[in-house]
């Protein structure tokens, strides 16, 4: 990345921390042994593994044996979804909500139309679940629960802990796609029992292509590869060593920097939110202004669009996004604001900021010191409304 770009999209993906690719370049060469292999080179590789899952299942107060790797968060939740719905076939029942990620959503829309029973509930217009809808919906052990503990776009943090307690006192499982949130919030999956947990190595600063799966003991779930015994027969195919490493090492780097995720990123990530919505016309908060992430905020410009913002951010070297990386490029407003009941002209002006622990002050002063220019610009050439029309709101408290 050039030293002049100013990278806010860490929840599309983060940059490889160096200490990350210090652990990993060793397994490409020196140490490229299969794991499976009974000879001593094969071995040691397989013992660095073990480490590597010592170090997920740190993160996560888990066991080790609790901890299987994938090639993504995609992968981790289908692997939850369809390997649940393969072992209870079609007396499966799924609730899940209308803003979850698109691996989640698809994959439950998918289950449904080959049999799956599938709840969808809905959220308010700060994109929180309502807790007394879930308590109002029939539930037993054959019943899956897939709530994502943060969302990607709004950082929307859900009550995965009192949605675990509801799913445990009507025998249900919980699923949690929570690959927006580990690393940037504490999680304690013995603290808050629930069954699936889906982790994505590169929201994190580990490398694309490399995931994990938390599987409580004695939850029977089917693979969806099939032809080894790699990960105790969970999830076939030798494993992609230097990614595992990685992985491992990040996890390990994530929890010793959290405190600083939650202060000084924090505090970056409130310092821009609240110097944009005192000097943008029309900028407008999206989601929860408390049970969020802290290093995320989407606003939205009304009456501009936000692929305007982003290109015209882009001359300036300033990487942003307008929702989730893997909608980028269609034409219709994100799904998640869609559901939180975000007006039209709103919705297709919001923008993402994401912050990460290499995010700098200087970046923040730069992003702040052009945005209201590149706002007033756009909303010049808008033909819906003139900018002189559009008041500039109070900065949100707290």
């Amino acid at each position: 990345m050039s030293s002049e770009t100013i990278y806010l999209d860490n929840n599309a993906t983060t940059r490889v921390a160096p200490e990350v690719i210090e652990a990993m370049l060793p397994y490409f060469d020196g140490h490229y042994g299969n794991p499976s292999s009974i000879h001593r080179f094969g071995g040691n590789v397989h013992k660095q593994i073990e480490v590597a899952r010592e170090q997920v299942a740190g993160l996560l107060n888990a066991k080790p044996s609790q901890v299987y790797f994938t090639g993504c968060g995609s992968e981790s939740d289908n692997l939850a979804l369809q390997g649940f719905y393969r072992r209870q076939g079609h007396c499966t029942k799924l609730i899940s909500s209308s803003v979850e990620h698109h691996a989640v959503l698809y994959t439950c829309k998918y289950l449904n139309r080959h049999g799956a029973a599938l709840t969808e509930l809905a959220v308010d217009e700060n994109g929180m679940l309502n807790l007394d809808d879930l308590k109002s919906q029939p539930m037993d052990d054959r019943t899956l629960l897939s709530f994502m503990w943060a969302n990607n776009e709004t950082g929307v943090i859900f009550p995965i802990e009192k949605i675990t307690e509801i799913a445990k006192e009507r025998g249900a499982l919980i699923h949690t796609d929570a690959v927006q949130a580990v690393g940037k919030v504490p999680i304690d999956v013995t603290a808050t029992p629930v069954d699936f947990l889906a982790l994505s190595g590169h929201k994190l600063h580990a490398p694309k292509g490399i995931g994990a799966l938390f599987i409580r003991d004695a939850t029977d779930i089917d693979p969806l590869l099939i032809g080894g015994h790699q990960e105790g027969g969970v999830r076939a195919g030798t494993e992609n060593v230097p990614y595992i490493i990685g992985l491992g090492k990040a996890c390990e780097l994530a929890r010793k920097n959290m405190p600083e995720e939650n202060t000084r990123v924090r505090a970056l990530r409130d310092r821009l939110e609240k110097g944009i919505l005192a000097t943008c016309k029309g900028a407008l908060l999206n989601g929860d202004p408390v049970a969020r992430l802290p290093n995320t905020t989407n606003i939205s410009f009304e009456f501009i669009e936000g692929e305007g913002i982003l290109l015209l951010l882009d001359e300036y070297g300033i990487c942003a996004s307008s929702g989730s990386a893997c909608t980028t490029g269609s034409l219709e407003p994100s799904h998640v604001l869609r559901a939180m009941g975000v007006a039209y002209t709103r919705a297709h002006s919001a923008t993402r900021f994401s912050l990460s622990r290499y995010t700098t002050e200087e970046e923040i002063d730069k992003v702040l010191a052009v945005l209201p220019g590149i706002v007033d610009k756009l909303r010049s050439l808008s033909p819906y409304i003139k900018s002189e029309e559009v008041q500039v709101p109070l900065p949100v408290q707290g």
